[in-house]
């Protein structure tokens, strides 16, 4: 491919985030959910009627997950909370990183046997200071330590590959797993290799044919990789810092993305206008359901 970026995306909500991150739809809601992280904010979008709603809370949260028809599994702050999907109610399920006060929660992804992986990091994004977790029926296991911004979470279709990145080492990397519990077989492998390259790899998620899509943060586009990690397609979108790809709509056929403003002051929010909003591509796509959890 050529390194031209093909400017194809919509805008999906207006609401400009400090932090839009973790985007994941609900098949059984028909609606997107995804947060603004530092304004301890979860967004709900119906994809058919496009109504917005937002939950207002009480700690700082990047990921949610389907249990079941009536609970969701959030990844915060300070570990795992499961929410009443009518009421809003939250109570802890299981505590991360109690000796890490100044952590918080990051990117995080359900892997197709039920477990799910939760990356951790600094406030300030302190170089090393967080880690990547398994969780599954409240037991976590640490998998990797020693990471500044993990991001690029995500999982091959039948649960055979797992896929991060440390967003500072501009190195996406690949890992054998055990599909039956989503834990490593081996040893991280480079996958691809972004150094050099504009922007940072951020948020990433696999389709149905193991195409691996990335948000690249900085950069105001989500690139397309193949699996042997040649670069497929680079797709634009209208703000610079995009943060994180899901696959929504009732056939999964679409992809949402969320972007963020966090350090943007006034000149260069003048300049990027959509800065902070939440996209949709304007082409079809081949997604992936997220698993449910098991807790």
């Amino acid at each position: 491919m050529t390194d031209a970026i093909i400017p194809a995306a919509s805008i999906l909500n207006e609401h400009r985030c400090l932090l839009g991150e973790g985007p994941a739809y609900d098949p059984a809601a028909g609606a997107l959910f995804w947060f603004d992280i530092l304004n301890r904010q979860m967004f709900e979008l119906d994809m058919e009627t496009r109504h917005a709603a937002i939950h207002e809370l009480t700690v700082m949260a990047s990921a949610v997950f389907s249990v079941d028809g009536q609970r969701q599994l959030l990844f915060t702050e300070n570990g795992f909370y499961l929410r009443d999907r009518t009421s809003g109610q939250m109570s802890l399920h299981t505590a991360l990183e109690a000796d890490r006060p100044g952590n918080r929660s990051n990117d995080a992804r359900s892997h197709p046997s039920g477990s799910l992986w939760a990356g951790t990091m600094g406030r300030y994004a302190e170089a090393n200071a967080g880690a990547i977790y398994w969780f599954r029926a409240g037991a976590i296991q640490k998998l990797f330590d020693g990471i500044t911004i993990p991001n690029s979470i995500c999982f091959s279709p039948d649960g055979t590959a797992g896929y991060f990145t440390d967003t500072m080492t501009h190195i996406l990397y690949r890992v054998e797993l055990d599909p039956v519990t989503g834990l490593p077989l081996g040893e991280p492998k480079m996958f691809v290799d972004h150094r050099g390259q504009q922007g940072g790899m951020d948020g990433s998620v696999v389709d149905a044919e193991g195409v691996v899509w990335n948000a690249c943060w900085g950069a105001g586009c989500v690139d397309a990789y193949s699996k042997d990690g040649v670069k497929l397609m680079s797709i634009g979108l209208p703000a610079r810092q995009t943060s994180c790809p899901a696959f929504a709509g009732k056939d999964l056929t679409q992809m949402a993305v969320t972007s963020a403003t966090q350090g943007m002051g006034p000149a260069a929010m003048a300049r990027d206008p959509d800065a902070g909003k939440t996209f949709l591509l304007d082409r079809p796509m081949c997604g992936q359901a997220d698993a449910a959890v098991l807790i």
